[in-house]
């Protein structure tokens, strides 16, 4: 059930990590889209109380950035570049919604919590799970604010890290409830 004080929080649902044919970030197997019907209804069930998170390359890297994107220049563009947008299915859904957009992994800041209007319950979903999913979570839940994490609206970088992360994250119940999308909208 989803109480009158939570917001739904989407992270990074970008080409990016979508479209595996150019993007070696993208969720392994076609993933990604197995989480379509899930995040669709739990965007639809939140209605004006969802926010979007969109991960953006750092402009130019620093500290110890430079040394990550070594491995991966082709990720260096403008934040504007086509990669970066959201999936066709997202960028409808997230119109007219507060979008954060972040050049690290964690998208837990002062502008989140603003966008969510320093809300103390939140759901997460989006990708990876194993990344940008997982610190989110982390931080947020660290900063004081109940999370529920739907595991079949989340995709990881493959299935095994997807559990690896999922499994991380219930070591913080209760702070960290990991379930499903059924269980939320019940």
């Amino acid at each position: 059930m989803i109480s009158e004080d939570e917001w739904l929080v989407v992270i990074d649902r970008q080409k990016v990590f979508a479209e595996s044919e150019w993007s070696t970030w993208a969720c392994a197997d076609g993933t990604y889209y197995d989480t379509d019907e899930s995040f669709g209804r739990l965007a639809k069930a939140f209605g004006e109380r969802v926010a979007y998170t969109r991960y953006v390359p750092p402009e130019p890297p620093q500290d110890a950035w430079v040394e990550y994107f070594k491995d991966w220049p082709q990720f260096l563009v403008a934040n504007d570049d086509p990669m970066y947008d959201f999936t066709d299915e997202t960028a409808i859904l997230a119109e007219g919604h507060p979008v954060v957009n972040r050049d690290t992994f964690c998208k837990w800041g002062t502008e989140l919590a603003e966008a969510i209007r320093g809300a103390k319950r939140i759901v997460v979903c989006g990708v990876a799970t194993d990344c940008c999913v997982l610190t989110t979570v982390l931080a947020a839940a660290d900063s004081g604010v109940a999370v529920r994490v739907p595991a079949d609206a989340c995709a990881g970088s493959t299935p095994e890290n997807q559990e690896l992360a999922l499994n991380a994250m219930r070591l913080f119940t209760p702070l960290i409830t990991v379930t499903d999308t059924d269980a939320i909208l019940e």
